[in-house]
């Protein structure tokens, strides 16, 4: 991991809405769980790919072109797209943030969401 999840305070705050995993540009990205492509664009100039799980929970992936459209369903594992390069100023990275909550205003660590514990590996 580069870098955890800090919840702030309050909303508007600064804060990292989610986690930023190591990866290599190019490599393929996975859904988390079974759910709906609620969005597969371009927000602020970044490629994203949002999940719209059974639960309320939505995911979502950055800078990552999408290979599903919205509206698509997709299972656990499935590949949503590719990551792109650029997320930091010092190497490449996946964020992924989870959301859920009336409006999905309610920020959640998306590694508590994972079913077994993953051990990230240096390179």
């Amino acid at each position: 991991m580069v870098r955890p999840f800090s919840l702030p305070a309050h909303r508007w705050l600064p804060g990292h809405r989610g986690v930023d995993l190591a990866a290599a540009a190019g490599s393929p990205v996975h859904a988390a769980g079974d759910g709906t492509v609620a969005f597969a664009g371009v927000v602020a100039g970044k490629p994203v790919v949002s999940l719209d799980h059974a639960d309320g929970i939505r995911t979502t992936y950055e800078p990552v072109v999408a290979s599903v459209q919205a509206g698509q369903a997709v299972r656990r594992g499935q590949v949503i797209g590719i990551l792109q390069p650029g997320h930091l100023p010092d190497g490449d990275a996946l964020h992924w943030g989870a959301r859920r909550g009336r409006g999905r205003d309610r920020y959640l660590d998306p590694l508590t969401l994972l079913r077994e514990l993953i051990v990230l590996k240096p390179p």
